[in-house]
């Protein structure tokens, strides 16, 4: 009986995978129909030195739900440094992780902004990321 037990986290992991690649493929299809986001407000800046192959993961708090507010990526990153792999919902958390395939630096300039269709960012948050 110890492998049925086994069969749980398996099929756990799997469909949190599924799930992961669904958003991927859904937050691709939707940030090419979103209104692109004007001025940025002041906001944090984390840097970051890393690799080729490791991953960074980056967790933007959520807004209550009642505001409709929403983070999206608001500006250009360089994809031959960095590319995003999935993005999920982890308790108040929306995290994104990005897989580091090459050397160089970019940044990912995050918005908070009142839906896909607004341009106006009430928040904002960069991450540099170096890789060498």
């Amino acid at each position: 009986m110890p492998y049925a037990g086994t069969r749980k986290p398996l099929a756990l992991a799997l469909a949190i995978a599924g799930l992961a690649a669904a958003a991927v493929l859904v937050s691709s299809s939707a940030r090419a129909d979103s209104t692109p986001v004007g001025s940025l407000p002041p906001g944090p800046i984390t840097a970051t030195t890393t690799k080729p192959g490791l991953l960074v993961a980056v967790a933007l708090p959520h807004a209550s739900s009642a505001s409709g507010l929403v983070w999206r990526i608001a500006r250009r990153y360089n994809s031959n440094v960095v590319t995003q792999v999935s993005e999920a919902d982890v308790g108040s958390n929306v995290v994104l992780v990005f897989k580091v395939v090459g050397r160089g630096q970019t940044s990912i300039v995050f918005a908070q902004t009142r839906g896909d269709a607004s341009s106006k960012a009430v928040k904002s948050a960069t991450y540099k990321i170096r890789s060498a």
